[in-house]
C-alpha cells in the first residue's frame, strides 16, 4: 500500500474515532473515564507488584545458590588442606583419599597439564559418586576456574537430569611464584533438587499472590473511581433535572404567548387585552426563570447563604402584603406574628415564604372561591402557612417537595425551592393537614443563641 493510502486510511480511522467520541453522552463519557481510571489503577498496581515479585524471586534464587556455594567452599577449602606434595613437587593424594569420603560430596582433582590452562587431566575422581555428571561438565568447571584464576560456580545437571551446583576452586604449588598459575583445580558438586523445588514453590506462590492482588486492586480501583466520578454524575443529573424543569415550566407559557400572538394577528382580540395578558405571561415566565436559577444554584451549592440576624415577623408581613396586592381575585391573607429573630439569608427566606404563600393562594381554595390563608410566626422561628382548601392529595403527599409535584398540575418548583432554603439553613419544611381541612406547611429556621 502506498504512503498516501496509508495516510488516508489512518485519517479515516481517526475521523471515525472522533465521531464515536462525539456521539457519547456526557454520562457515557464519565463512565468511560471511570473504566479508564480503574484500568490505570490496576495496571499501576500490576507493574508495582510484578517488579516486587521479580525482585523477590531473584533474591531467593541468589540466596539458595550462595548457601550452596558457601557450603561447597568450606568443603573444598578443608579438602585442599589435605593435599600434599613429595620431594619432587608431585601431588600426593593419599591423605585426601584416606581422610575424606570423596563419594559424597564428590570431589574431583584436576591437574593443569603443561602451560596450556585448557589442558586438564583428571588426577583423582570418586569411584561411585552420589552425584554423577559428565566428564565434560567437570573439565569445563576446571577450565573456568583456571582462566579466572579464582573460584567459579554455576548450575548443571546430572546424567539423570537432576539439578546440581558445580563448584571449582583452584590450588597452587607450595613454592610457586606469585605470578604462577594454578597447579590444579578441585571440583565438587551439591544436590540442588530441594532448593530448586522450594524456589519453584515460591515462584508459584508469588505469581498467584500477584494475580490475586492485581484483581483485588482492580476491584478497589473500580470502587474508588466510582466514588471519584460520583460528584460528576450527580452534577450531570442536576443539570439534566434543571434542563427538564426549564423545558417543562417554559413550554406552557411559551405556547400561550404563541397562541395569544396568533389571535392578535387575526384581530380576534382587543389590543389592550392582548397587552395585559402578554404582560402577565412575561411576568410569570420571569418568575419561573428566576425560580429555576435559584433552585439550580441551591442544588449545585453555588448560592452562598449569607446568614445574619433577621426579623422574621416583619419579613412575613411584607411578603404577605405584596402577595395580596399582586392578586386580583380577592384572596385574603391573615398574619399572626410575634416578634421573632432568626439567623438566615433575607433573600432566600423571602423567596421561600413567597413560594409558600403563592402555593397557598393558588391551590388552597375551591374553584371560584377566594383563598383564606393564615400565616403565623412563633418566637422559636417557626412559620406556619395554612389554607382552607381541599388539602393535600394522597398521591403527592409523600413527594411534595420534589420537582414536578404539586396539588393542581403545576411543577411544584416553589415548594422544592422552599425545602432547599430550609435545609440550607439547617431547618426543616414539613407539610400536613390543617385544622380547617386544608394544607398546612411548617417552616422552621434556626434562632440566634
Amino acid at each position: 500500500m502506498s504512503p498516501a493510502r496509508l495516510r488516508g486510511s489512518w485519517s479515516r480511522r481517526r475521523s471515525r474515532a472522533r465521531d464515536r467520541s462525539r456521539t457519547l453522552t456526557p454520562t457515557a463519557r464519565v463512565l468511560r473515564l471511570r473504566r479508564r481510571i480503574s484500568l490505570l489503577f490496576a495496571l499501576t498496581s500490576a507493574v508495582g507488584l510484578v517488579a516486587m515479585a521479580v525482585l523477590a524471586v531473584r533474591s531467593d534464587s541468589g540466596r539458595w545458590r550462595e548457601q550452596l556455594d558457601h557450603t561447597m567452599d568450606a568443603d573444598t577449602s578443608w579438602a585442599l588442606g589435605l593435599l600434599e606434595t613429595d620431594a619432587d613437587g608431585q601431588l600426593v593424594l593419599d591423605v585426601l583419599a584416606d581422610s575424606v569420603d570423596t563419594a559424597c560430596p564428590p570431589l574431583t582433582v584436576l591437574l593443569v597439564d603443561g602451560d596450556d590452562p585448557a589442558a586438564l587431566t583428571v588426577e583423582h575422581a570418586p569411584a561411585k559418586p552420589c552425584l554423577t555428571v559428565s566428564r565434560a561438565v567437570v573439565l569445563e568447571a576446571g577450565r573456568a576456574a583456571v582462566r579466572a584464576d579464582g573460584v567459579r560456580a554455576f548450575d548443571g545437571r546430572t546424567t539423570d537430569g537432576d539439578p546440581v551446583r558445580v563448584f571449582a576452586q583452584p590450588f597452587y604449588a607450595p613454592e610457586a611464584a606469585d605470578d604462577a598459575g594454578p597447579q590444579g583445580v578441585l571440583v565438587t558438586l551439591a544436590d540442588a533438587t530441594a532448593q530448586r523445588d522450594d524456589h519453584r514453590r515460591l515462584v508459584w506462590l508469588v505469581t498467584g499472590g500477584c494475580v490475586v492482588l492485581v484483581l483485588l486492586s482492580a476491584g478497589v480501583g473500580h470502587v474508588l473511581s466510582g466514588r471519584a466520578v460520583r460528584p460528576a454524575l450527580a452534577a450531570l443529573d442536576r443539570q439534566e433535572a434543571f434542563l427538564a424543569d426549564a423545558a417543562h415550566d417554559l413550554r406552557t407559557p411559551a405556547a400561550s404567548l404563541r397562541t395569544l400572538a396568533e389571535t392578535a394577528l387575526r384581530g380576534e382580540t382587543d389590543g389592550a387585552d392582548v397587552h395585559r395578558r402578554t404582560l402577565r405571561l412575561a411576568e410569570g415566565m420571569g418568575r419561573l426563570v428566576d425560580g429555576l436559577l435559584t433552585r439550580a444554584r441551591l442544588m449545585s451549592g453555588t448560592a452562598a447563604v449569607a446568614r445574619q440576624p433577621l426579623r422574621l415577623d416583619q419579613l412575613v408581613e411584607a411578603v404577605a402584603e405584596e402577595a395580596v396586592e399582586a392578586s386580583s381575585e380577592g384572596h385574603r391573607v391573615r398574619v399572626e406574628a410575634e416578634e421573632t429573630v432568626v439567623v438566615a439569608d433575607p433573600d432566600l427566606v423571602r423567596r421561600a415564604v413567597g413560594n409558600l404563600l403563592d402555593n397557598a393562594l393558588a391551590h388552597g381554595h375551591a374553584p371560584g372561591v377566594p383563598a383564606d390563608v393564615l400565616v403565623a410566626v412563633a418566637r422559636d422561628g417557626t412559620l406556619t402557612v395554612e389554607d382552607a382548601g381541599p388539602g393535600l392529595p394522597p398521591e403527592v403527599a409523600g413527594a411534595l417537595f420534589e420537582r414536578f409535584r404539586s396539588g393542581s398540575g403545576s411543577t411544584g418548583l416553589g415548594l422544592s425551592i422552599a425545602s432547599w432554603v430550609a435545609h440550607a439553613h439547617g431547618g426543616t419544611l414539613t407539610a400536613g393537614r390543617g385544622a380547617r381541612g386544608g394544607a398546612r406547611f411548617v417552616l422552621r429556621l434556626p434562632s440566634p443563641d
